[in-house]
């Protein structure tokens, strides 16, 4: 369903906060986010800016699983799903579609209600944008890259080296894309997928709910058709500003660089577009980024050994750590599995390995299991450093070379005597007591 539909729909359940007083986007309307998460928000006015904003929407797995009517242990297999049976999204004949009521090809960002997160942000920043591009031979790519304002119609974007995008561009040199703004869950949590060079991930996206698209006004592009917006321009490898400083997924400021310049040529939207702000570092975008790395993790474990599920944590920052839980039937599969977890997701710090009856959901379970079932000398996996994560403050400056450590806190087959399941209490009946 379009983004706004769920907002009435949350509206509609009493679980939507709808902030009716003025806010401005600059530092005020990101701190009552933070204060108020993880209830959804929705601002009717901005003082800035003529178009309502919403945030918190995605906070954890509840929401995104009460989006598609499925309980949160069915995420995984869904998402899994979806990945392996990509189908590609119908093409909009229904009229004017939604995302190109207004077409404006006079832009002006500072019109938009673009956040202003944190002192020490380098600008405004567009956090929840959706990139799609096209390459003659791979097709069409999404993802997601930060986007900090420095002018009415300029802004510096956050490539990461090694991506789908960068490759786009080093190849390119200027590569036109649509950052879309305003999209469900389907759209975001596909865009925030990990699969090969050429893979279109909007099919990802339409197996998990199905949705059209329509051609972009200016560039070519495939963009969702009731997206709330849509900004269309030019990035170009060769025009560098500098971007940053922001807050990243590890809630650490990150640092300042040289970044590929994205000149807007237009913006296309609702009539009366919603424009969703995702509070950097926040839960929403630690959802959206974690939850993703998920079924890869769980397809590459499950190759070698029976996994059970995957937790990407919000206390490894959503992307450094991850806790796989496993059916052991070899003294070696906690080793395997922790292997395959690494390959599964690569930019993975701390991988830690439990057996089924371990709550990978309770750090408290999780630190138990390590604290009754793992010892040092035998049951750590160490790593040789290699390039990690960018995000992690650790690494190492420029390379981002990293340690990679995995715990593997499985309970031995041979106990040799020794307990090491929990006993239970017994199971009594309280409403016969007066308590």
């Amino acid at each position: 369903m379009p983004l706004r539909n769920y907002l009435r729909s949350l509206e509609r359940d009493g679980k939507l906060v709808v902030i009716r007083e003025p806010v401005s986007k600059r530092l005020e309307m990101s701190g009552i986010l933070k204060k108020l998460e993880p209830r959804p928000v929705l601002f009717e006015q901005v003082k800035e800016s003529r178009f309502r904003v919403a945030g918190n929407l995605f906070c954890g797995k509840g929401p995104f699983a009460d989006y598609f009517r499925i309980p949160p242990l069915q995420i995984i297999s869904v998402m899994s799903k979806a990945i392996t049976n990509p189908t590609t999204p119908a093409v909009w004949r229904d009229g004017p579609p939604p995302c190109q009521e207004i077409v404006n090809l006079k832009p002006d960002l500072d019109e938009l209600p673009i956040l202003f997160h944190c002192e020490g942000d380098g600008g405004n920043y567009i956090s929840s944008g959706v990139f799609l591009s096209r390459h003659p031979l791979h097709g069409q790519n999404a993802d997601f890259h930060r986007a900090m304002q420095f002018s009415k119609t300029e802004m510096a974007i956050r490539v990461v080296k090694g991506r789908h995008f960068d490759a786009f561009l080093q190849d390119r040199k200027t590569l036109d894309v649509a950052v879309c703004v305003g999209l469900p869950p389907n759209i975001l949590a596909a865009a925030a997928t990990s699969v090969e060079l050429g893979f279109d991930e909007l099919t990802i996206a339409n197996s998990l709910e199905p949705f059209a698209v329509v051609p972009a006004k200016t560039v070519d592009a495939l963009v969702p058709a009731e997206a709330e917006f849509v900004i269309e321009g030019t990035v170009y490898l060769d025009r560098r500003h500098a971007e940053g400083p922001f807050v990243d997924l590890t809630e650490t400021q990150d640092v300042v660089r040289s970044e590929p310049v994205f000149e807007v040529k237009a913006v296309t939207h609702r009539r009366d577009a919603i424009w969703h702000a995702l509070l950097p570092g926040a839960l929403e975008h630690k959802l959206l980024m974690g939850m993703p790395r998920e079924p890869t993790i769980f397809q590459s474990v499950n190759r070698v050994v029976r996994c059970l599920d995957v937790h990407v944590n919000p206390g490894g920052c959503s992307w450094l750590h991850a806790i796989v839980q496993i059916d052991k039937h070899g003294d070696d599969d906690g080793r395997k599995a922790i292997e395959a977890a690494f390959a599964g997701h690569r930019s993975c710090k701390h991988v830690f390995v439990v057996d089924g009856d371990v709550d990978i959901y309770d750090p408290l379970a999780v630190e138990w299991a390590m604290a009754t079932r793992f010892q040092g000398d035998r049951d750590l996996v160490v790593k040789p450093r290699a390039p990690g994560s960018s995000l992690d403050p650790s690494s190492e400056p420029e390379t981002y070379n990293t340690c990679r450590v995995g715990f593997d806190l499985t309970k031995p087959l041979e106990t040799a005597g020794k307990k090491f399941d929990k006993t239970p209490f017994p199971n009594v009946d309280l409403s016969r007591y007066q308590l």
